[in-house]
């Protein structure tokens, strides 16, 4: 590997262990010379995610400017963005394909992912590519890849009542998830740089209540979004459990960065070009752990106000539930565990099946004549008895039903809110439990 003095160099000396002075050969036939460099990247796969070394590389006038190592450095740097799982024909596709790569390893986090599709967060035209394992990015609006979001959901430790800070929470998706497994006693804050996309999380997290089934299945903490510099949170701030940020953050921001965290609280970051989780083990004693190499934009250095003072970021303020709140949480949770002792009785929390009409034939007439002392047995045309082509009208109609039902399956019942309508209460106070959710 060259020095920062080689690399200076006009002409800088061939190193000892160059293909040339391995394999003779290989210098004449460059298909060699490749294989002999893949060879050793399959050897030492952390040299291809030190991009600072491989920038090192590449700035230098030596045989590693050939075009087909310039093509090998993009794809690392691509690959190193997401791309580390096959992409799914739907939201479940994608977990499954997370799960077998092993970056889902928990009930929790599967359960989490699999609750909201990643594709609700996209803008219509781009939804095609939204079971990609890929990052995506239009405008202010981001997403990182789905094994990031599952490496940082497994690093993070979540359990219910827990508090959470989402330092750059962008569209929301990571705090929507967070909040199932967090339940109703947890805290869930995000910080969001560009006013746009708070305002777009908010859509979005408006939308995931008032239509989405997972709501009704879990006990929701509701993120709140705020805009400004995650860099200029006020200094009297209130610490969390678990933080997260979403951005590169640089080495004079690490201390920064720590003391937003409880003593027992988890931190992950992205921090010197690695994913890297810290966990506060005492008041001044920390744990670090580096997970995986990322690439990740930096933080955004706050701007001055005209005063020259820091235009401070005050996070939400810890609120109480109130009573009436509280009462309908344990409404809701009393009929769902009525709806589990059911089912695990074998009580049938079934779905009623579709009805299906019967289908009637007509039957052929056959009409007997009798003439004298003979019968004479013949079929008289009627056009009305005539239903061969009806039938096959019907065989085509019943199948192009039948592809339809099994191209579009039947939404699953809500059992919740039907048991929630049929409770002998005033309408308003029904919805109020529903949280007025759409049906």
């Amino acid at each position: 590997m060259f020095t920062a003095a080689e690399v200076g160099a006009k002409r800088p000396k061939r190193p000892k262990n160059c293909c040339r002075s391995l394999n003779p050969r290989a210098a004449k036939r460059p298909g060699l010379f490749l294989c002999h460099q893949l060879s050793h990247l399959i050897i030492w796969p952390s040299a291809l995610l030190d991009l600072h070394c491989w920038s090192l590389f590449l700035s230098a006038k030596t045989w590693l400017k050939w075009a087909p190592f310039r093509c090998l450095f993009c794809l690392i740097v691509i690959l190193n963005m997401g791309g580390a799982v096959s992409a799914g024909e739907d939201n479940d596709e994608l977990i499954d394909n997370l799960k077998e790569a092993q970056y889902i390893r928990t009930d929790l986090v599967e359960q989490a992912f699999r609750a909201i599709d990643r594709a609700d967060y996209y803008l219509e035209e781009f939804k095609e590519n939204a079971y990609k394992d890929l990052a995506w990015k239009h405008g202010n609006i981001h997403l990182s890849a789905p094994c990031i979001y599952s490496e940082v959901m497994e690093a993070l430790d979540l359990q219910p009542g827990l508090s959470f800070l989402n330092l750059g929470s962008g569209t929301g998706y990571l705090s929507s998830m967070v909040g199932l497994i967090l339940g109703p006693f947890g805290v869930n804050h995000g910080v969001e740089l560009h006013s746009d996309v708070t305002e777009y999380a908010k859509q979005k997290l408006d939308v995931f209540i008032r239509t989405s089934d997972s709501f009704d299945k879990f006990d929701f903490c509701e993120p709140s979004f705020v805009t400004g510099n995650c860099l200029e949170i006020a200094p009297d701030c209130c610490q969390y459990d678990r933080v997260y940020c979403g951005a590169g953050v640089q080495k004079e921001h690490e201390e920064y960065m720590k003391n937003l965290l409880k003593v027992g609280g988890i931190l992950v970051m992205p921090l010197e070009e690695k994913l890297t989780k810290i966990t506060r083990t005492g008041p001044s004693a920390w744990e670090t752990k580096k997970i995986l190499a990322v690439s990740f934009a930096p933080l955004v250095q706050p701007c001055r106000s005209e005063s020259g003072q820091p235009r401070l970021v005050q996070l939400p303020p810890l609120a109480v539930r109130s009573l009436q709140d509280l009462a309908r949480l344990a409404i809701r949770g009393s009929i769902k565990r009525a709806m589990r002792q059911e089912a695990t009785r074998g009580g049938g929390l079934k779905s009623t099946p579709m009805f299906k009409r019967r289908r009637l034939r007509r039957r052929r007439m056959e009409t007997i004549v009798f003439l004298d002392k003979e019968v004479f047995a013949s079929r008289i045309s009627n056009p009305s008895d005539d239903t061969s082509y009806e039938d096959a009208e019907e065989d085509r109609r019943e199948v192009a039903e039948r592809t339809l039902r099994e191209a579009k399956p039947e939404p699953p019942v809500n059992f919740l809110r039907q048991r929630v309508l049929r409770l002998p209460l005033p309408d308003p106070l029904k919805y109020y439990l529903l949280y007025y959710r759409e049906k």
